[in-house]
């Protein structure tokens, strides 16, 4: 079996497919899998990084904005646009896949329609629960279309397509056996205290590392036991620490473990009474297989403001706060942390929600759309 997967731009698009792959995998060992990318894009060091084999197309998107530098990156997309449907069909001609798999980002819009219109079989995956413009265009044109959640339909002409929810392939790691609160607090020094697990991604999140890093210095002074776990990423790389020292706190104590990234997520998560975050799908969906109260701060420069979108979904199930981050400041997080503190019924409460939207059998329904699709073609 060959299964070509397109995706591209940023990680909450290719891991999603590269998840897929294995999914794959698992259920065909010999499987040849191709991803189709952009040169430029993660895509380029994340799918190579994985084992598998990447083809490229030039494809960029449209800037709406007016500007003379935009300009010139639209007449580049123009560019592009006018050679992508013959580099998608080289790439399926050369590989001649038995399905193809979109999981979003422009490169997977050229792919995934020309393979469509060559009568393959094709499926788009969409992570958020605001679609991206890429796989609102081609619901249209696939066999089938996988939803991480359902409030997607609201936002795509549900009408016109087959689709099924299947959730979003989390890492075994945190959705497969896992440590019991006390043993992960043991095992990272704490102990069983309200554990607040806070990170804004690989690169950070300005307002996130202003609020823990107030929030953090006034725990730090109190008699209040809460531990904290910290990850201050990239962008406080050259500050957080030395607003630590100079609040005399340090990185790591039997209640703060204060890092750049962190590398054991399952261990954390597993740890944490509450979790402070940004809203990508990815993370929520881990939030839901470890079943973890959060309070949720999305970012407002994303497509589509999808992470609000996604936010409210746990919001609205009674799992997590959601603040906006124009209401985000550091006060007003450390009173939601406080209060909750205070209320360990509703943390169970939040948890407790939170675990009810996973869907434990991702892998299989994923599957099951995939062999649903080869069989129609025989």
């Amino acid at each position: 079996m060959k299964a070509l997967i397109a995706c591209g731009g940023t990680g909450g698009h290719i891991n999603p497919g590269i998840a897929i792959a294995e999914i794959i995998r698992s259920a065909y060992p010999d499987a040849e899998i191709l991803f189709a990318g952009t040169p430029r894009g993660m895509e380029a060091k994340l799918v190579p990084q994985a084992g598998y084999r990447l083809e490229t197309i030039k494809v960029a998107g449209f800037q709406r904005k007016i500007s003379l530098e935009n300009i010139g990156r639209n007449a580049k997309a123009l560019a592009y646009l006018a050679t992508s449907g013959k580099r998608a069909r080289e790439i399926i001609e050369g590989f001649k896949p038995d399905i193809a798999i979109g999981t979003g980002g422009y490169a997977a819009g050229p792919v995934i329609r020309k393979a469509a219109r060559m009568g393959i079989p094709t499926a788009i995956h969409e992570q958020n629960a605001y679609p991206g413009v890429t796989n609102r265009l081609l619901s249209k044109e696939v066999g089938h279309v996988m939803l991480t959640v359902k409030e997607a339909l609201d936002y795509m002409d549900k009408g016109s397509f087959e689709y099924t929810v299947t959730g979003l392939p989390v890492r075994s790691r945190i959705s497969g056996e896992k440590l019991s609160q006390h043993e992960a607090k043991q095992k990272l020094g704490f102990d069983d205290s309200f554990t607040v697990l806070s990170f804004g991604g690989s690169l950070g999140a300005g307002c996130i590392n202003e609020t823990m890093e107030y929030a953090i210095k006034q725990d730090y002074s109190s008699v209040a036991a809460i531990n904290h776990i910290h990850g201050y990423g990239g962008m406080g790389r050259d500050t957080f620490p030395q607003a630590m020292e100079s609040a005399g706190v340090p990185l790591k104590s039997d209640r703060l473990r204060i890092t750049e990234y962190i590398n054991d997520m399952d261990v954390c998560l597993a740890a944490a009474d509450l979790v402070i975050c940004r809203s990508g799908a990815s993370t929520l969906a881990e939030l839901e297989a470890a079943g973890r109260a959060s309070i949720l701060i999305p970012s407002p420069i994303v497509a589509g403001n999808h992470q609000y979108h996604n936010a409210m979904v746990l919001g609205k199930a009674g799992a997590a706060v959601v603040i906006e981050q124009k209401d985000a400041s550091p006060e007003r997080i450390y009173s939601e942390i406080q209060r909750l503190f205070a209320a360990p019924e509703t943390v169970s409460e939040m948890s407790a929600a939170a675990a009810s939207l996973h869907l434990a059998d991702t892998n299989d329904r994923i599957l099951e759309v995939i062999i649903k699709l080869l069989d129609k073609n025989k």
